[in-house]
């Protein structure tokens, strides 16, 4: 199995070279796939030239994408004050494009070279990690199994393992074989630990979710936006809508927008397109504008609507709001309920919570709903105006601090 999984990513490593040379024209120019693709020209050499005089132990930390790296990013935080020089990879252009440029993430960010045998060894013979760290769910066969035959200590950190996970699948064995070069796994919730444990696995420990971390350090940290502070000034009623992923997400939020039209609303959506953007615009009944249309100067006096078109501030933004709907419910990936709470604000989302603990936890506890239809967000929200408000928030800021912690577990599994 594993000689044809190599025959595949080998043919697809000659199809990516071809449309870096300009032969294919298959993928759409300027796409996530296209730019994943160009960023993989020369990578190699880059690395090498980036990191020739790094003298420090090295940690390298793999995230899929922008998710992922909301858990590592507090990891990432720890392992340097340790002395560890940290190298960050990602597999989707969306996370390396939002963070490559900025200071205060890791020490060397890449994209992760794809997945051949050839460059796999080159890039470890580069790199040189001490240790290995991946993030939720990215399974690479290769890089496992040259981590492995290479001794290096890897770790899979909040590996999500649901009941519908198909790991369990007949068919998936190559994978949970390729998982054995796993040194821990860390987890948040025991139905991962106990799917594990039906894989073979008991190399696991469930120490919560850092996401909890992420979100409570970037609250606490300094941050004004003077466009956003304008557009939301004396004004203790704003709903932000984030990471709005698809056709429910955007028909939902503009529903409500157009029924309440008291409320300022900002509006983020997952991928920045004008396709996406031009959508959101056209539902809404009061004034939209884009964020790149203002400045600290712009009349915001009859705007309802601010979208949100450039990408990497979503969990700094919330807490200009006081109520907030994330996306991603209605699609397989619920984005992060986590980011609001921590500001205290009450969230709903669509009925896909399952992958996750913590959607439910906010149910039960009254900081949280799911809703189907922009009726029955608008019924949450009034209900959430027509109770006590200050208490709903209080419950969703002690929720969060009750759940932080993880990091420093796993980064001393990691270092141990």
């Amino acid at each position: 199995m594993r000689g044809f999984y190599n025959i595949v990513v080998t043919f697809l490593n000659f199809l990516m070279r071809q449309v870096q040379k300009g032969h294919l024209l298959f993928v759409k120019e300027g796409s996530k796939t296209h730019r994943f693709i160009l960023g993989q020209k020369d990578l190699l050499p880059h690395i090498a030239t980036s990191m020739r005089d790094e003298t420090r132990p090295v940690c390298w930390i793999h995230a899929s994408s922008m998710g992922e790296y909301a858990v590592a990013r507090p990891i990432i935080l720890q392992l340097q004050k340790q002395g560890f020089a940290v190298v960050l990879t990602f597999f989707s252009s969306t996370g390396y494009e939002a963070l490559h440029h900025k200071r205060g993430t890791a020490d060397y960010i890449f994209y992760m070279p794809f997945d051949t045998r050839k460059n796999v060894r080159n890039f470890l013979d580069t790199v040189k990690p001490e240790r290995t760290v991946f993030i939720i769910s990215e399974y690479w066969i290769n890089y496992l199994s040259e981590l492995k035959r290479r001794q290096i200590p890897t770790f899979l950190i909040s590996a999500l393992i649901p009941n519908t996970s198909y790991l369990l699948k007949w068919y998936a064995w190559p994978l949970r074989k390729a998982l054995k070069a796993i040194t821990m796994f860390t987890v948040s919730d025991e139905r991962s630990k106990e799917n594990l444990h039906k894989m073979g696995f008991d190399n696991c420990r469930v120490v919560g979710d850092p996401l909890f971390d992420n979100a409570i350090n970037i609250a606490k940290t300094d941050y004004h936006n003077e466009v956003i502070e304008h557009f939301c000034a004396n004004s203790n009623n704003v709903f932000i809508a984030g990471s709005i992923n698809d056709e429910n997400d955007r028909t939902i939020v503009t529903g409500l927008a157009n029924a309440e039209r008291d409320t300022k609303f900002i509006m983020v959506p997952h991928e920045i397109s004008d396709a996406s953007i031009d959508n959101i615009i056209s539902r809404c009944k009061g004034r939209t504008l884009r964020y790149a249309e203002c400045d600290k100067n712009t009349d915001f006096t009859d705007v309802q609507t601010l979208i949100i078109d450039y990408v990497g501030d979503l969990s700094r933004l919330y807490r200009y709001g006081h109520y907030a709907y994330v996306g991603g419910g209605f699609t397989r990936y619920l984005h992060s309920v986590i980011e609001p709470v921590v500001y205290g604000l009450p969230v709903a989302f669509g009925p896909n919570i399952h992958r996750k603990a913590t959607p439910q936890q906010m149910i039960d506890l009254g900081i949280g709903a799911i809703v189907l239809n922009a009726d029955e967000l608008r019924q949450w929200l009034v209900g959430i105006r027509a109770n006590d408000h200050q208490d709903t928030c209080r419950k969703a800021v002690q929720y969060a601090e009750q759940n932080g912690g993880a990091t420093d577990k796993i980064v001393n599994i990691i270092t141990g």
